[in-house]
């Protein structure tokens, strides 16, 4: 007979036994202890170049739209349609639904299984094999049963394995919010290269009905004896020599083109990329500039990287319960009989189980001790990757802050070339009209004057470019977003 007393302090030590959970506890790794992104403390503004300067607000809020701080309505209509349409963004979404449901599905292990079951047989049955003497008979049998089946996580195996499964499911979370971040960015940068081509391709073919001018006063010059025939040969060499650069950015602005149709989820045949002017893109003058203890709890890379490590951390909890023994409760019951018409007669036709298993491991050639070495391993390879994708994380704001100060630099620096080449131009305009300059000399200063526009218009889009960078690199402001944050 078993004691009350006996039976209780059984019942209390499975709940003790229920409560615990084998393998370590997943802690979030601290965040950076330094303050700052670059070695010396970067300025809070950068220089003024075109009359503009970029200012950065630490602790500023990331807009989640960041790509409408450019103020241009076609650009906005650009990155919706890939935002809705973009099958890449589409797989990763549909990746992350997978995870959920089997998440869903993983907190099944938590509930008894329930099954039931039915079954027609015939039979032959010899008594002999009972040790009886009476003539063997054939028979039909029908049951209907039903199986309860329990597993007791004593050890907290399957609480491991479920949190595990809510880690993968943070992974693809993360991951398909890098992937938007990603899609935006490069659908913005996609379009402010492709204004850039057109713009350069437009100065070129400007550039160069300059110098076929050049070159036929050349000639003229040279057919009068005024100029050597040699001074025909260079104009000439020159012209074909900027010639030879509108072909590489006439195939630049057809794969652009090719490439944001592919970012929207169309066929290139089937779209168009709106036309959308180099100026017609406003700077971004106020820049955000979150700390570095905050870039690790909103970029979605960092974020992917630390639920890869918690389910790292969850897989040790799987492999180490797996040395221990596994309890499962059983009970079945059901009818049987041999007609139909007697099946449900609870009397004669009931039968019962209950019972309890358990199951130890004793010797498996090492192998699960094996594999919870090999899940520790694992773990250490997550954390170090974790480690490496914050470094990365710091260096690329370092790096888009750094490039934004030479950006302003180079803006500066080009602006004034163009500028000082126009003033040459209109002062070399002057003179001939007086008569004090040849026409040679004013088609020399407007080559001149054209090739520093070149370089502004690359100076110009390459800074846009690096704003766009640090809105990336900041981690793009999903947060901000509610309908990307549920």
């Amino acid at each position: 007979m078993i004691r009350p007393a006996t039976t209780a302090t059984g019942v209390a030590l499975s709940l003790l036994l229920a409560g615990c959970a084998v393998g370590p506890d997943f802690v979030r790794p601290a965040p950076p202890a330094v303050e700052r992104y670059t070695h010396d403390a970067a300025p809070d503004r950068t220089m003024t170049a075109d009359g503009q300067a970029q200012a950065f607000a630490p602790g500023a809020p990331v807009v989640a739209d960041w790509w409408r701080l450019f103020r241009s309505p076609r650009l906005d209509v650009v990155v919706a349609e890939g935002l809705a349409s973009s099958p890449t963004l589409q797989a990763a979404q549909a990746s992350l639904r997978r995870s959920q449901e089997s998440l869903r599905a993983g907190y099944g292990v938590f509930f008894p299984q329930v099954d039931a079951g039915g079954s027609f047989t015939r039979q032959r049955y010899t008594p002999v094999r009972v040790d009886q003497s009476l003539p063997a008979s054939v028979f039909n049998l029908f049951t209907l049963s039903a199986t309860v089946t329990y597993a007791l996580d004593v050890f907290g195996g399957q609480r491991r394995a479920v949190e595990g499964l809510r880690a993968d499911t943070d992974v693809q979370r993360y991951t398909m919010l890098g992937t938007y971040l990603t899609l935006s960015g490069n659908i913005v940068n996609a379009v402010i290269a492709w204004a850039a081509y057109r713009a350069q391709i437009q100065a070129t073919e400007e550039l160069i009905a300059a110098e076929r001018e050049q070159l036929e006063l050349t000639r003229v010059q040279a057919a009068a004896g005024t100029v050597p025939y040699a001074n025909v040969l260079s104009v000439q060499a020159q012209l074909a020599s900027t010639m030879a650069t509108l072909p590489p950015l006439g195939q630049k602005l057809d794969q652009t083109e090719h490439l944001l149709a592919t970012l929207v989820g169309r066929a290139p045949a089937e779209w168009t990329v709106p036309i959308v002017e180099l100026g017609d893109l406003t700077l971004p003058v106020d820049l955000p500039l979150s700390l570095p203890s905050e870039l690790v709890r909103q970029r979605p890379d960092i974020l992917a990287a630390e639920a890869q490590l918690h389910s790292s951390s969850a897989a040790i909890g799987v492999a180490t319960a797996a040395l221990f023994p596994s309890f499962v409760l059983t009970a079945t019951g059901g009818l049987n009989n041999t007609s139909t018409t007697d099946l449900f007669k609870l009397g004669p036709s009931a039968f019962w189980a209950v019972g309890a298993n358990v199951t130890a491991p004793l010797f498996h050639g090492g192998t699960l001790w094996f594999q919870r070495k090999a899940s520790i391993a694992a773990y250490e390879q997550s954390l170090a990757a974790y480690r490496q994708t914050v470094l990365d994380g710091l260096a690329q704001v370092a790096d888009t802050l750094d490039g934004l100060q030479h950006d302003a630099q180079s803006v500066a620096a080009q602006s004034e070339a163009m500028t000082a080449a126009e003033d040459a131009l209109r002062l070399i305009q002057v003179n001939y009209q007086a008569g004090n300059a040849s026409y040679l000399q004013v088609l020399v200063a407007d080559m001149q004057y054209r090739q520093a526009r070149l370089g502004y218009l690359q100076a110009v889009a390459q800074r846009l470019q690096d704003t766009v960078g640090l809105f990336l690199a900041l981690g793009g402001g999903w947060w901000n977003d509610a309908n990307l944050v549920r």
